[in-house]
């Protein structure tokens, strides 16, 4: 295998039977890249175009949206409001930054598809789906680092500072990403692993086993260098094509079950205790203690957060009974129950990139608005049970 550099942004590879991959790494969100991919596949001539995209991403960007296919209770009842946040706010940070940039998120990626219809040239989808990608992330992290990741993507999207064309270009040369990739490496390496190396191996293998002689593949330009270092393994022998690996999503942490259980469970015990030292009258009395603590805690974060009325109402019933029986958190009970006595209209749903950027739109947007109960009562109930309860349980003994 002979590698090319024929610019900061492409690469031609010439594998050992003669095959083509002409590489050709983008900004999503720069006008230039845009321009650049044309070029490339116009001059190269192609006889296949390898995107960076899944079917799903493809589809949401070429096909109309039907909002109605979004079911929020089915989003909060499988555990994906992670998921779907998270995919929310990284396109609200691509949508602003292409707005400032001039160019639509992804723009390139879809004028390959675009151009390669045009010429008769058959195009293949070549990464993993981003459900899986942020199902692995997720499950791969600890809880800090699942933390340190919200907090990442949040706080990009509130990120008020301006980028320049001139900026997205220097973010493309191959010293800048790497220093990059190293600073994603040291604070969140689960992230990294799965969002990038793993993703570099996906499309690598994807990309070499599409058929066709001659390719142009357009990829995100972090992905690039480890792409030319992954199919140069695979010529080698020395790494699998074979990647249904990275297509499964890990079980959920045995730690995080017994965590769930521990909390009854050592309520329970603080009763029984207080019944057997001090009598049945004080053990059902800290029972009620700690039922008023989550209960008062997790409705004063719901009013805080501007749940509707009769949803103060079930958070004040359901969050002692949601620790006692963890099947359903309060969280997902509070968000549900708002997203029915509120029902989300076709323009939350349209606006809902635009709307995560800004706080007050979180109160207004009915669809982001449950996403902040979920996670507003949930801390809400915590709050009560590990801080309030302890401290009201030593007072009024």
């Amino acid at each position: 295998m002979r590698t090319e550099h024929i610019t900061d942004t492409q690469t031609k590879i010439t594998l050992d039977n003669g095959d083509e991959i002409y590489l050709v790494g983008t900004a999503h969100v720069s006008l230039n890249s845009v321009e650049e991919v044309e070029q490339v596949i116009d001059t190269v001539q192609p006889d296949r175009v390898c995107l960076e995209l899944d079917r799903g991403r493809f589809d949401s960007k070429t096909k109309a949206k039907d909002y109605s296919a979004m079911d929020l209770k089915k989003v909060f009842k499988e555990g994906k409001a992670f998921l779907v946040l998270a995919n929310t706010a990284l396109a609200s940070f691509q949508k602003k930054m292409g707005v400032q940039t001039g160019s639509a998120p992804g723009e390139e990626i879809l004028s390959a598809g675009r151009i390669a219809q045009e010429r008769g040239i058959p195009f293949s989808l070549c990464d993993r789906d981003i459900s899986v990608t942020f199902k692995r992330a997720w499950r791969k992290s600890s809880f800090i680092n699942r933390m340190k990741l919200l907090a990442t993507l949040l706080s990009a999207v509130f990120d008020r500072e301006e980028f320049k064309p001139e900026d997205l270009e220097e973010l493309k040369k191959s010293d800048t990403l790497q220093e990059m990739m190293n600073s994603m490496a040291k604070e969140l390496p689960s992230v990294k692993e799965v969002l990038i190396d793993e993703r570099d191996r996906y499309l690598a293998s994807s990309i070499l086993s599409a058929p066709g002689h001659k390719k142009v593949a357009v990829v995100g330009a972090g992905h690039a260098p480890g792409i030319v270092k992954t199919i140069e393994k695979l010529e080698k022998k020395e790494l699998s094509a074979d990647i249904e690996d990275l297509n499964t999503v890990p079980p959920a942490s045995k730690w995080g079950k017994v965590l769930t259980y521990a909390v009854p469970v050592l309520i329970l015990g603080i009763v029984v205790f207080s019944c057997i030292n001090y009598g049945f009258s004080q053990g059902v009395r800290a029972f009620l203690i700690w039922v008023g603590a989550n209960a008062a805690c997790t409705t004063f974060f719901a009013i805080l957060s501007n749940a509707h009325p009769l949803n103060w109402l079930v958070c004040a019933v359901m969050a002692p009974i949601s620790v006692m029986s963890p099947i359903l958190g309060i969280g997902i009970v509070s968000a549900i129950v708002e997203s029915d006595l509120r029902k989300p209209t076709v323009k939350d749903f349209e606006n809902m990139t635009d709307d995560i950027a800004h706080f007050r739109m979180w109160y207004k947007n009915r669809i982001l608005h449950a996403f902040m109960l979920l996670f507003t009562t949930t801390f809400g109930s915590m709050l009560g049970t590990v801080a309030l309860f302890p401290i009201l349980l030593k007072v009024l003994s």
